[in-house]
């Protein structure tokens, strides 16, 4: 387990996510070790038209999910060399990881299929009903990575 080699930090572009980005670059430099930058898209739900005919005249319209999907791909890949170039030790190796799915999911996977030794992350503080009804990814990650798990808290507010 220890030494470190590859330490895997997930992020979504938040404030917290950016928290468990300094400690996972400590990390990373006081081991030598190799940072694993993931962000993971959601897959974009797709809802079909109505099958009733369109009177005449009607406004229709139209949504590119291809398009759009594209245009989510090439943001969050700017976003994490924004963050690779700007957050980032230049003295680290770092890869980063676009991946689409449910986030604990490709997470857990990545960790899984790169060996990474530790996983960093943020947790969002969320108690209550904002936590029953959307989960937790942090607490997802932790039962089931295949490593050790340092969870960062956010910031009270």
């Amino acid at each position: 387990m220890l030494p470190f080699k590859k330490i895997l930090c997930p992020t979504d572009f938040s404030q917290p996510s950016y928290e468990a980005l300094k400690v996972a670059n400590e990390l990373a430099l006081h081991f030598s070790a190799e940072l694993y930058l993931v962000h993971v898209l959601a897959p974009i739900p797709v809802i079909t038209a109505a099958t009733t005919p369109m009177s005449a005249g009607a406004p229709t319209t139209s949504f590119d999910v291809v398009l759009y999907e594209k245009e989510l791909k090439g943001s969050a890949e700017k976003k994490l060399e924004e963050i690779t170039d700007q957050r980032l030790s230049k003295e680290l190796k770092v890869q980063s990881f676009l991946a689409y799915g449910k986030a604990a999911d490709e997470i857990v996977r990545i960790a899984e299929k790169e060996k990474a030794d530790l996983i960093v992350i943020s947790t969002h503080g969320e108690t209550g009903f904002r936590r029953l009804i959307f989960g937790s990814v942090a607490e997802k990650v932790v039962r089931h990575a295949p490593c050790p798990v340092l969870t960062i808290r956010a910031a009270q507010k």
